[in-house]
């Protein structure tokens, strides 16, 4: 893994493809002297990068134990999908009933490039994907006029949970993930808000059932 890098800024970058292509996988301890020596820096830039990623949620801080690759219990998994299952389909709905059609042609489009970086093989581009799927899902909660609820459901989304999700796919879950952006458009299209939110539904048990498989139990403490 030996990398060289010139600043602060690259390492964290560097860190965090290590982290969400699960190079470092959740739990993982980030021992600064070693990463510093992998990565041909310093510790200093090492350290402010943890403290970045940390700020982002991706690295744990806990006091005298070191860095580590953030985790989330089952528990805390489960409450995210139980949040969004029950705010993002009605919000779905809602913007089916209020979309014009520049607005559906906007989320057509993304869609469609969705697929066209998401879909597995060489050309495959998580990196590309993410900001998709947040414009698209994004766009969806503005259509629907529900500011409530956004900022309910803001809560729920965190973009490190959105990030790892994509990385821990495989090709039968992201082929499913990718349909259901377009068939949602079909659903807005036609006018159909039922149909709508029972895609974005399905669209977030197949996301559930993704991140539950990257569920770890929560590391034991130094010496245990």
């Amino acid at each position: 893994m030996a990398r060289v890098v010139t600043s602060t800024g690259r390492v964290v970058e560097v860190l965090r493809e290590l982290i969400l292509d699960n190079t470092f996988p959740p739990g993982a301890r980030l021992a600064e002297t070693e990463l510093a020596e992998q990565l041909g820096v310093s510790r200093t830039p090492v350290r402010e990068a943890l403290r970045q990623l940390a700020a982002e949620a991706l690295v744990e801080l806990p006091p005298n134990r070191g860095a580590r690759v953030a985790s989330w219990s089952s528990d805390e998994l489960e409450g995210v999908f139980e949040l969004r299952s029950t705010l993002e389909p009605r919000l779905t709905g809602l913007a089916t009933d209020l979309a014009g059609e520049a607005d559906i042609a906007e989320l057509d489009g993304l869609a469609t490039r969705m697929l066209a970086v998401g879909l597995p093989g060489q050309d495959q581009d998580l990196d590309a994907l993410i900001p998709l799927n947040t414009a698209f899902h994004g766009r969806l909660v503005e259509l629907a006029g529900a500011p409530a609820f956004a900022a309910a459901l803001a809560g729920a989304v965190r973009a490190p949970v959105i990030m790892r999700n994509f990385h821990a796919y495989d090709d039968a879950s992201m082929r499913r993930s990718l349909a259901h952006h377009v068939e949602i458009v079909a659903a807005m299209r036609a006018g159909d808000p039922q149909w709508a939110t029972a895609v974005m539904t399905a669209h977030l048990r197949n996301a559930r059932a993704v991140m539950m498989r990257t569920v770890v139990a929560p590391p034991l403490p130094d010496g245990d």
